[in-house]
C-alpha cells in the first residue's frame, strides 16, 4: 500500500488540509465580512453597532465522549464549544438551532437529560434555543450546535491580527482535559467579552485542540512566528499526575501543548499593554490564572524556550483523520 493512501486508494490527508481543500472556492456575498478561517464567520447585516457571528459545532460519540457519559455532561459540551468560539471573537451569544442525530433505538429518558445539559447552560448565558433538527444516524449519537452571536463593530477579533513584539497569553490550566474537565468546563465569555472591551486584544483563538496547533492557526493566519517559554506555560495538576503513569508516554509539558480541548483563551496583546493587563486582570478575576507565555516574532516557525536554549517546536495539536 503506498504511503498515504488508504484501504480504498483514496489519498489520505487530516482536518486541516481538508478544510484548505474545500475552502478554497467557496461562494460568499456581500454579507460575509470574515468566512472560513477563524472560531466564527462574521456578517455584516445592516445592524448600526453590531455584526453578527455564526457559528457551528458537532459532538460524535466515541470521539468527543463515550457511550457511558453522562448526558446532561454531553449536552453541556455540546453548546459549550460553540459559545468558547463566541467568546475567542469578544462577542455574545444570542440563539442556537441543534441538530440530533440519534441511532434507530435510543432511549428517550436519556436524549432528555442531554436538553437537561445543554438548557442549563443556555440559560446561565441568556443563550435562546430555537428549535432544530432530529434524524437516523445508525451507529453513534451526534450532537450538532449552530449559534448566532453579536460583536460591538470594530471589537471583532480575529486570529490574523497578531504582530511581532506582542505578548503571548492564556487563559487556565493546560493539558489532561481528557481526564473530565472536556465535559465540564465552562466558557471564558465574560473574560474575552471585558478583555475586548478594556484593552486592544490583537488576535485571539480558543485552545479546542492543544496549544501547539492552535497557536500555529494565529501565526498561519497572522503571518508571524512565536516563540514560547516552556517554564511559564501552566500545567494543570492532571497532566502531572497523569504523566506518572506506567502508560503514560507524555510529559506534563507535551500534555499542555499537545491535549486539546482545554477550552482556554490564547491571545496578544502590545507589549506595552501587558503588565497593565495582567494588574487589571487579578482585580476583575482574583481567581482566575491568567499567564504571559511568550511572544509573537517575525518569520513563520514556532520555537520554545527552556533551560537548553531555543529550539524549533516539532509538537503539533489534535487533529481529525490523522
Amino acid at each position: 500500500m503506498l504511503p498515504g493512501i488508504g484501504r480504498k486508494g483514496i489519498l489520505a490527508m487530516n482536518e486541516f488540509e481538508l478544510i484548505s481543500r474545500l475552502t478554497q472556492s467557496l461562494p460568499g456575498n456581500k454579507s460575509l465580512v470574515v468566512g472560513a478561517g477563524d472560531d466564527c464567520a462574521v456578517l455584516d447585516l445592516g445592524l448600526p453597532d453590531r455584526l453578527l457571528l455564526f457559528k457551528t459545532d458537532a459532538v460524535v460519540e466515541g470521539i468527543h465522549f463515550s457511550a457511558d457519559t453522562q448526558p446532561e455532561k454531553i449536552g453541556h459540551k455540546a453548546l459549550a464549544r460553540c459559545l468558547s468560539d463566541i467568546a475567542a471573537m469578544g462577542g455574545a451569544p444570542t440563539t442556537a438551532l441543534i441538530t440530533l442525530a440519534l441511532p434507530r433505538k435510543f432511549d428517550p429518558a436519556f436524549v432528555e437529560k442531554i436538553y437537561s445539559g445543554l438548557n442549563a447552560l443556555a440559560r446561565r448565558y441568556d443563550v435562546a434555543i430555537a428549535g432544530g433538527e432530529t434524524t437516523v444516524n445508525p451507529e453513534r449519537m451526534l450532537i450538532s450546535v449552530a449559534l448566532l452571536g453579536t460583536v460591538p463593530r470594530g471589537k471583532c477579533i480575529l486570529r490574523s491580527g497578531a504582530l511581532a513584539g506582542d505578548a503571548l497569553f492564556v487563559t487556565g490550566e493546560l493539558g489532561g482535559s481528557l481526564a473530565g474537565r472536556h465535559l465540564e468546563f465552562e466558557p471564558r465569555l465574560s473574560e474575552a467579552q471585558w478583555l475586548a472591551e478594556h484593552f486592544s486584544l490583537h488576535a485571539m483563538i480558543d485552545l479546542s485542540d492543544g496549544l501547539a496547533g492552535d497557536l500555529r492557526h494565529i501565526m498561519r493566519a497572522s503571518r508571524v512566528g512565536a516563540e514560547l517559554l516552556a517554564t511559564a506555560i501552566p500545567i494543570s495538576r492532571t497532566a502531572k499526575l497523569a504523566s506518572k503513569a506506567e502508560t503514560s508516554t507524555k510529559t506534563p509539558l507535551l500534555a499542555a501543548l499537545t491535549d486539546g480541548e482545554d477550552f482556554e483563551l490564547l491571545f496578544t496583546v502590545a507589549s506595552r499593554d501587558a503588565v497593565p493587563l495582567l494588574d487589571a486582570w487579578k482585580q476583575k478575576f482574583p481567581k482566575e490564572k491568567l499567564k504571559c507565555i511568550g511572544k509573537i516574532v517575525p518569520g513563520e516557525t514556532l520555537t520554545i524556550r527552556d533551560q537548553q536554549g531555543v529550539r524549533n517546536l516539532a509538537a503539533h495539536g489534535y487533529a481529525h483523520f490523522t
